[in-house]
């Protein structure tokens, strides 16, 4: 008999409580990562949906400083010929926290790097429809 006074093998309070620490660790790591996978899913390239939804804030938000076609207006034209030869990390930092002294207002309440990179890409390639 073990010094506690209990029959070997037979549960204590102490295994009771260590048992149910373990599912509180159980449950409380499967919620964590319920809740960890829309940002898990938003990392890389953006799905098809957030990538309609990106380019309707380009069309709407964008093309009302940078035009309609995107050749230019209040802001520079963000037409793969003139971007071509800005760094994608510029850009990105550039959409995302805006550019001071300019009417450029950060998107980072919009956009995350990723899809700000996206973004980047599919402006330097080109758009169909923007001409």
């Amino acid at each position: 008999m073990p010094s506690d006074g209990m029959p070997s093998g037979m549960p204590t309070a102490w295994t009771f409580g260590r048992r149910r620490a373990r599912w509180y660790a159980v449950l409380f790591w499967g919620a964590f990562a319920v809740a960890a996978l829309p940002a898990l899913a938003r990392a890389g390239e953006p799905d098809s949906k957030r990538q309609g939804e990106i380019l309707h804030l380009l069309k709407h938000d964008c093309g009302s400083c940078h035009g309609m076609t995107l050749r230019g207006g209040l802001g520079p034209s963000l037409r793969p010929d003139v971007l071509g030869e800005r760094s994608d990390d510029l850009l990105i930092e550039t959409i995302l926290n805006g550019r001071r002294g300019t009417p450029m207002a950060p998107w980072r309440i919009s956009l995350n790097e990723d899809e700000a990179r996206w973004l980047v890409t599919i402006l330097k390639e080109g758009i169909d429809g923007a001409d």
